[in-house]
């Protein structure tokens, strides 16, 4: 396939309606933009060439048209010493490098038309490239944000699995039974120093009651018997 072609076909292609019906729209526009990178770079070289043979068809015509003006000038000279013969010869010369002018003309204007094509084909290839890489990103950033979500999710079903919840449930049980025997350690701790408690308020309550019938019985009479 041609440079031409291809850049044609590139330029008309619809990228965007590709990509929405390709099986793997990530490959498919890698395989696009190096197509559009490798056509960019023949597109160059061809317009470098081109550039070289104008600037070369440009001193060609210079050349000549400094022959031209050479034999006119001694086509002048001629005639003013009345040398009709050499004035004649001197016209054939200068005709003869006139029409060599036209048809370099006429080869650099052409050159010029191409290079200005090239340019032209050059800008909308770069910007059609452009606008690859751009939906390249995106398909990137696309891919990344569907993985992590997948992930994610995958991640989640995981969680949710029943293997997950026994083990869940397995560590609460263990954290309960090591509760519970930190309760027991200080459990006979606690039950000694409250029936040290019960019992001094039991002593309490004893001699309350003990002065209550004390004070509750009659004061004995004094013995007067003489002995």
């Amino acid at each position: 396939m041609g440079i031409f072609t291809r850049f044609k076909d590139i330029v008309a292609s619809n990228i965007s309606a590709m990509l929405d019906n390709a099986e793997d729209p990530e490959k498919l526009i890698k395989l696009m933009i190096r197509e559009m990178e490798d056509t960019l770079i023949e597109l160059k070289s061809a317009c470098a060439n081109t550039i070289a043979n104008q600037k070369k068809t440009q001193r060609f015509l210079d050349d000549i048209r400094d022959k031209e003006g050479f034999w006119a000038e001694k086509a002048e000279l001629a005639v003013k010493k009345g040398k009709d013969n050499l004035a004649r010869q001197a016209l054939n010369e200068k005709r003869r490098y006139t029409q060599r002018a036209e048809s370099a003309e006429m080869e650099a204007t052409e050159l010029d038309a191409i290079v200005e094509q090239y340019k032209d084909d050059i800008q909308e290839l770069e910007n059609k490239l452009k606008s690859a890489r751009e939906k390249q990103r995106r398909l990137v950033q696309r891919h990344i944000r569907a993985k992590r979500k997948k992930e994610a999710h995958e991640e989640i079903r995981r969680a949710d699995s029943i293997e997950v919840m026994q083990k869940f449930e397995e560590m609460e049980n263990h954290i309960e039974r090591m509760e519970a025997e930190a309760d027991l350690v200080n459990y006979g701790r606690h039950k000694d120093l409250e029936e040290e408690f019960h019992a001094l308020e039991a002593d309490d309550e004893i001699e309350a009651e003990l002065n209550r019938l004390k004070s509750s019985q009659p004061e004995k009479k004094a013995d007067t018997t003489d002995v």
